[in-house]
């Protein structure tokens, strides 16, 4: 099993400890109770908190598993416990000025907490972490790079190799999946966002892509049934003539990449389709030519969105009722991380920060298109570790 480097852990752990005597705050207290987060900072994500005290003590409180938080954290200071009450023998009852979690915790838990421990103030940690974890090491980037290369593998080589005119959504999905976890794919695909689930990927045949749906995305998917929206239709089968639309992100050692491809199944692509999606190609690299040290993200997202052609400024990014407000996000150990390429996201990129671009349209009657690839900003440019974009794919 791939273990957190303890450098890596060191290292992470000190950059919070900066990062909070930096924010402007008197702070006493930061706890670390979202799993992933805890396993950026300590590489294992149990049922437990990570406590940081103002000075420079960090310990790991575990409920379960202890043993085997023991067996992968290099954490110097771990400790078992059946419940909150049980840190006290370590902690002072009163926390201070106290930073956590507050898009991530449940108000349920934050109150648990509260019946053993006092806060003065309480902070939102999730800024802090989201500003550390967008810079990647070079641990992370080859993580990436490998997540990235089985990536391309899957959409270039093996998909076309899945599709089966009269298999249905559904059925697509599951050799998908299996073609995914048979190249190393983790098995599961992580978001960030408030009750975000994604099986697979955002995909679909035809039509069905265009149904609207509650993922902050420009694709669509009409899903199973209205409780299993993300989830293939037994029903929609392919037939010759779809456009085949696959975004997906996968996952190496907890590391995401995303890309999408289209595919238009026994036939010609309408020639509408071929011209947004080449113009998507075109904006994707306008785009990933300015994926800078310094540069500014919704600086570039105006200056994007500011040239596109009518006919792809119509339906760009979902079109005009369902526009998804970014044309990239960040990504890592969430698929949704930090930076975003969209208004309001103005701190500077840096080296070493991943971002997916992804410029899509609508096409109706038939389908969405447009690109995704996967780019570490560097001082030329994105570097591509996905492959790079391709037309759409004719089977």
């Amino acid at each position: 099993m791939e273990k957190l480097p303890k450098e890596e852990s060191v290292r992470r752990i000190q950059a919070l400890f900066d990062a909070l005597d930096a924010s402007g705050k008197d702070w006493d207290t930061a706890l670390v109770i979202d799993r992933v987060n805890q396993y950026y900072f300590t590489g294992t994500m149990q049922d437990g908190i990570l406590v940081l005290k103002r000075g420079g003590a960090a310990t790991l409180f575990v409920r379960r598993s202890y043993q085997r938080a023991l067996e992968e954290s290099c954490l110097n200071d771990i400790r078992p416990i059946k419940s909150y009450r049980d840190m006290l023998s370590v902690l002072d009852g009163a926390l201070g000025d106290t930073f956590i979690e507050t898009e991530l915790v449940p108000v349920a838990v934050l109150e648990r907490i509260q019946k053993h421990f006092t806060m003065d103030a309480v902070y939102p940690l999730d800024r802090l972490i989201q500003g550390l974890r967008a810079v990647k090491s070079a641990y992370e980037l080859a993580l990436m790079e490998e997540a990235g290369r089985r990536h391309d593998k899957v959409l270039r080589g093996l998909v076309p190799n899945l599709l089966k005119e009269g298999m249905s959504e559904a059925q697509f999905m599951a050799e998908l999946y299996r073609a995914m976890v048979g190249l190393g794919h983790q098995g599961l695909i992580r978001f960030s966002g408030f009750q975000t689930e994604i099986a697979v990927g955002q995909f679909g045949f035809g039509e069905s892509t265009l149904y609207p749906t509650n993922f902050d995305g420009p694709g669509g998917m009409r899903g199973m049934s209205p409780l299993l929206p993300t989830v293939g239709s037994p029903d929609r089968v392919l037939k010759k003539g779809d456009l085949v639309f696959v975004d997906m992100a996968f996952g190496f050692w907890g590391y995401q990449t995303d890309k999408t491809q289209v595919y238009a199944f026994k036939g010609r692509p309408p020639e509408e389709a071929v011209r947004l999606h080449n113009e998507c190609m075109k904006v994707q690299a306008e785009t990933a030519a300015l994926l800078k040290p310094g540069n500014i993200p919704s600086q570039i997202y105006t200056a994007i969105t500011a040239r596109l052609s009518p006919e792809l400024a119509e339906n760009f990014m979902g079109g005009k009722s369902r526009r998804a407000p970014f044309i990239g996000h960040g990504i890592g150990l969430y698929v949704d991380e930090h930076p975003v390429l969209a208004l309001g996201f103005d701190a500077p990129l840096q080296n070493g920060m991943v971002l997916a671009l992804e410029p899509k349209a609508v096409s109706p009657p038939y389908g969405t298109v447009g690109v995704e690839e996967t780019y570490v900003v560097t001082d030329a440019g994105g570097r591509c570790i996905t492959g790079g974009a391709a037309e759409i794919m004719e089977i």
